[in-house]
């Protein structure tokens, strides 16, 4: 496992990120203990840089990943756009990891300047954090070329995270050519950069292998410095590890994935649009009272649907 400075950090990560949604109570919904020891194990095989969110409700696995390898690499992120808002969401993330400081906080799903300028009062907040020794590094994450684009201008920012899968699938405002463009300008600014989704949130997952061969182009060219993957289990825990390194992948290792069942997930920001219901040619989807809903014995989690969301919220998990 090959580690790098994150930006202008003080921060060493692994090449590999372990992303924990995958794990918590929104996706897979693993114990704790058994999520968990997954990550430790992670961790012993290399893996330091550990991805989480407020929402996500993954403290208390990385509570118990922090007990037993305390030098592990934590960022966590938020919507929050006000001062007491973003004071609270710190607080809770000390609070349950049991650290009395975060490496790197991020706040969620940023968009352009404009929601850099309007969020004003939480940057100044973790900005604040960060004298006092609370977080390490402050960053955004965004599935918008623009928000990239436009971080050049806000020094405060030292590490961005955004979307990047081989198709684009995700980015709101672009192709992943414009995206890949953006990340190249903000690295000859210093800033540390890790990607997110390069299987576009499972949507991707039968396209694996040139999905982890353009995200190890992504590391072997310094675009990133680390790639966060949801990791759900001790087979994609070794896959990943081997393609993003470059290591050999063992012969069975990708069909015992594949033999994995899979389901589609629906995110409660669903706006009902209805593109889904439209593009599924198995007739699986359809309008519920909040959210689109899926009829099980229909749905072949093949992932088209989600080629069609607005707002990123269908995965294959």
């Amino acid at each position: 496992m090959k580690y790098n400075k994150l930006g202008k950090t003080s921060l060493n990560v692994s090449e590999v990120c372990f992303g924990t949604l995958t794990v918590g109570p929104l996706q897979r919904n693993l114990p704790v203990r058994e999520g968990a020891d997954l990550m430790i194990e992670a961790y012993d095989r290399g893996i330091n840089f550990f991805d989480t969110s407020d929402l996500y409700q993954t403290y208390p696995y990385l509570k118990r990943l922090l007990q037993a390898r305390p030098e592990s690499v934590i960022c966590t992120k938020s919507y929050d756009y006000t001062k007491e808002g973003v004071e609270k969401r710190l607080n809770k993330a000390l609070r349950e990891t049991g650290r009395d400081y975060v490496d790197l906080y991020m706040l969620h799903e940023q968009e352009s300047r404009y929601t850099f300028e309007g969020h004003y009062e939480a940057i100044e907040a973790l900005l604040k954090a960060r004298k006092e020794g609370k977080i390490r590094a402050f960053g955004i994450s965004t599935h918008r070329v623009e928000a990239v684009r436009d971080a050049r201008d806000f020094k405060e920012i030292e590490v961005v995270f955004p979307l990047m899968s081989p198709t684009g699938i995700g980015i709101e405002d672009g192709s992943i050519d414009e995206m890949v463009e953006a990340v190249k300008r903000l690295r000859e600014e210093g800033r540390g950069v890790y990607a997110m989704k390069p299987l576009g949130g499972g949507t991707l997952i039968k396209e694996r292998r040139s999905c982890f061969s353009f995200a190890r182009k992504l590391l072997e060219n310094g675009t990133v410095d680390s790639v966060a993957v949801g990791i759900q289990n001790r087979n994609e825990l070794e896959y990943d590890i081997r393609a993003l390194t470059g290591a050999e992948v063992p012969a069975g290792l990708e069909e015992r994935i594949d033999a994995q069942p899979r389901k589609l997930h629906i995110d409660d920001w669903c706006e009902r649009c209805g593109a889904c219901v439209e593009r599924c040619g198995q007739n699986a989807l359809h309008m519920g009272e909040k959210t689109v809903e899926v009829d099980r014995e229909r749905c072949l989690a093949c992932g088209y649907c989600a080629s069609v969301c607005p707002v990123f919220c269908l995965k294959i998990i």
